[in-house]
């Protein structure tokens, strides 16, 4: 065969010195052991102590478990409420934490509080931020009412912290490793909504775009900067209202609950903007929220 020759010139190769030399672990065939041996046994050792020590690990995570009554392997969960949510896998409520503004106080949280007192338990506990000064007397008057509902330690139960803050929107934090907000209240109204009890859950229901018709009302009523629409989107809620008793048909649902909370938000609507079926509707809703 032909001889080729060499492309490249010979180079004398300095390998650096700040680098680790690794022996060779492998032994060929006939070889002796001799250190590389040795350095294959301490990593076999080592080996051993890390699945011992991960062994010890499993069994400690076991006795947690078993203590918190928690079953992996069986998926099992604790429940919301004790009820099933149409057939959907129930994961562990986290509390929530609510941001409002005590110019926009978030009426909501207590007719919940009171409509659920036997079905569902919001514990609210309220904090004031470094942004403001004084939360003024309605504030104090609504953190007093809060209090008055007592909690029943019996029932499925949220934890609600309420922060009273200089913001600009009413807003709820549902995730407790990322902030991922619930901007308004009729939003979080919503999402009460599907955590709590089943009566109250709408999403199944036949009236579910009504309800949610209503509320979407409730959102633009809030945002209305004229007395003139503020009137136009009560005449909407009349027209939904019709000749039922409350806006989710003969019983009370979270859509009354929306409406409720908004017309004591806004002031400048008085008992000669409402119609006789929404001021027979506010009587019978007060009985239930306790407003």
């Amino acid at each position: 065969m032909y001889e080729l020759k060499t492309l490249l010139p010979q180079f004398d190769i300095k390998l650096p010195t700040c680098m680790y030399e690794l022996r060779n672990v492998s032994l060929s065939a006939g070889a002796t052991p001799g250190p590389a041996h040795e350095d294959t046994n301490a990593v076999v050792e080592r080996q051993e102590k890390v699945l011992k020590q991960l062994e010890e690990l499993k069994a400690q995570l076991g006795q947690i478990r078993k203590s918190l009554g928690v079953r992996v392997c069986g998926k099992t969960f604790q429940h919301t409420t004790a009820y099933q949510n149409g057939g959907l896998k129930e994961e562990p409520l986290h509390d929530v934490v609510v941001n409002g503004h005590p110019n926009f106080i978030p009426y909501a949280l207590l007719a919940l509080k009171n409509a659920w007192r036997d079905l569902y338990t919001i514990d609210v506990k309220t904090f004031t931020h470094s942004t403001m000064a004084d939360i003024g007397p309605a504030a104090h008057d609504f953190e007093a009412k809060l209090a008055k509902v007592a909690v029943n330690a019996a029932l499925p139960k949220i934890n609600v912290t309420l922060i009273w803050k200089n913001c600009e929107h009413t807003e709820m934090i549902s995730s407790p490793t990322m902030y991922v907000p619930i901007y308004g209240e009729v939003n979080i109204i919503r999402y009460l909504g599907r955590v709590g009890p089943n009566e109250y859950r709408y999403e199944s229901s036949p009236l579910c775009n009504e309800i949610d018709a209503v509320l979407d009302i409730c959102y633009q009523l809030l945002r209305c900067s004229t007395h003139k629409s503020q009137v136009a989107m009560v005449r909407l809620l009349d027209k939904r209202l019709q000749q039922q008793q409350y806006f989710g048909g003969d019983q009370m649902s979270v859509a009354d609950i929306g409406v409720y909370s908004s017309l004591i938000r806004m002031p400048a609507i008085t008992e000669k903007d409402l119609t006789p079926a929404l001021l027979a509707w506010r009587k019978r809703a007060k009985l239930i929220t306790q407003i």
